[in-house]
């Protein structure tokens, strides 16, 4: 009777220590797998089901294929991780990992890509994509060095001007409550030096700025005012497309170095034609009419020789360029260059 009470207790302690030990091993494997998959945060101010959010889910999707599962791309879209200078913020601190963000957000980064978007420079998409075939590999290893790998460029439309007022023009923009993007002190500066009355203020905080009246008028292309549901407080708009809205989708170096050597060109192939995938659908989108008409927005005439966006050589330069001598920047546009 002892021996057989020794044995089941015997047995029962066994199974207890191989039940243990089955845990501790799906345990470990489980830390193993996660140390060695590459999890990419990534943030974007784009809407849920836009363009550009979709564009990021096929991308994301691609990648996991390619990489057997060993790179995750989690996309958090709407501006859900804050506005871009936050994403910014948080990828240096390894809170995100990548950003699908504009101009002002890689601003952030470095001031380097204002050398694209200078007003009036480049009138068309054939200009700005020689402007960006001449200085964009500079561009891409100048914010290699700053940290963060430009998986590929994007574009967003042209840069308008949207107001609430029933009589839209440049003069009576000059005298509205109008948006520019917060945490770019000179690109602020710009706006008061020509005139405007500019409230800085986060992406984020639009939608109700533009409820509480707190701004009634602001740049930016069709798509996003539509997107966003802006245009709902500003139906008019002025046809003078005075800048691209350029961007990047970009992750941290720090991340991406943690990506197995072999997986890179794949991956930035697929992230290449992504970009240029959206780039065809936005430019397509443009070249159809202006989006949004149908809902509401007032296609106003072309507005022509707008003195307060004409060619101002020294405040250009102070506001984007890096640098005055900058390769990516003197002599790239007429109006820099004295040609103007």
């Amino acid at each position: 009777m002892g021996n057989q009470m020794f044995y089941k207790n015997r047995v029962y302690y066994l199974c207890q220590r191989l039940v243990i030990i089955f845990i501790f091993t799906v345990f470990i494997s489980s830390v193993m797998a996660d140390d060695q998959k590459v999890i990419i945060k990534m943030a974007t101010l784009a809407p849920e089901g836009s363009p550009w959010h979709e564009v990021l889910k096929e991308m994301a999707a691609k990648w996991a294929e390619v990489s057997a599962g060993q790179v995750e791309l989690r996309i958090y879209p709407g501006g859900t991780a804050g506005d871009e200078g936050a994403m910014v913020r948080k990828m240096r601190i390894g809170q995100l990992q990548g950003a699908m963000i504009t101009n002002t957000g890689l601003a952030n980064i470095s001031p380097a890509i204002n050398a694209m978007i200078i007003p009036l420079a480049a009138d068309s998409y054939e200009k700005l994509d020689l402007v960006r075939q001449s200085i964009g590999d500079k561009l891409i290893d100048h914010y290699a060095e700053k940290g963060f790998i430009v998986l590929n460029w994007g574009d967003a439309g042209w840069v308008r001007f949207f107001v609430s007022d029933k009589d839209p023009s440049v003069a009576n923009v000059r005298l509205a409550k109008m948006f520019v993007w917060a945490g770019d002190d000179k690109m602020v500066e710009l706006w008061k030096e020509t005139g405007f009355k500019a409230v800085p203020l986060a992406a984020t905080d639009m939608l109700p700025a533009l409820q509480t009246g707190m701004v009634n008028a602001y740049p930016t292309t069709a798509i996003m005012s539509l997107a966003s549901q802006w245009f709902a407080f500003t139906p008019y708009m002025i046809d003078l497309p005075w800048a691209p809205l350029i961007g990047a989708t970009v992750v941290s170096k720090k991340t991406w170095d943690q990506i197995p050597e072999t997986l890179k060109p794949e991956l930035k192939k697929i992230a290449l034609a992504a970009g240029m995938k959206l780039q065809q659908e936005v430019r397509g989108l443009e070249s159809v009419d202006i989006p949004g008409r149908q809902y509401g927005l007032v296609r106003v005439q072309r507005v022509l020789g707008v003195p307060a966006l004409g060619c101002y050589p020294g405040l250009f330069e102070r506001a984007y360029c890096l640098e005055p001598s900058a390769p990516y920047c003197l002599g790239t546009f007429p109006c820099l260059s004295g040609q103007a």
